[in-house]
Order: C-alpha cells, then sequence, then structure tokens
C-alpha cells in the first residue's frame, strides 16, 4: 500500500488532528449519565486550526482527510 510524503506542516496538521480527535472521544466516552457535557479544551481546537492553516489546508477538508487517509491509513 503506497504511503504519502507529508511536509513537516501537513504532518503537524494530521497530529494536531489526531490529538483533537482523541480528546473529543476521550470526552464521549466519560461515564455514562453525566449531567454536563463534553467538553474539548479550547487550545486543543486551537492547535488543529492553527496546523490546518500553516499547512494551507484551510478550507480544503477533501485534501486533508485524502492526507490523513494515506499518513494512517484504516487497518
Amino acid at each position: 500500500m503506497p504511503t504519502a510524503v507529508l511536509t513537516d506542516r501537513e504532518r503537524t496538521a494530521v497530529q494536531a488532528y489526531l490529538r483533537l480527535l482523541h480528546t473529543v472521544r476521550a470526552a464521549f466516552d466519560g461515564p455514562p449519565g453525566d449531567a454536563r457535557p463534553p467538553v474539548v479544551p479550547p487550545a486543543v481546537l486551537a492547535e488543529a486550526e492553527q496546523a490546518l492553516a500553516a499547512a494551507g489546508l484551510t478550507g480544503n477538508e477533501e485534501e486533508f482527510f485524502r492526507l490523513l487517509q494515506s499518513w494512517c491509513p484504516e487497518p
């Protein structure tokens, strides 16, 4: 299976997105019946947005997800 060679900025964007994804998953995996909504720390979201902008991927989700899939293919 071919893999993409990402630039440093693209790799940073993918890593920031994965951290955001794991944070959101952890928030939703909290105790059942918890009355408060899951909270994603603003810094995690800001990091992902900044990394996407630095990689020139803001507003280009199709390209970003293509990079993500080629760098972290599903098993």
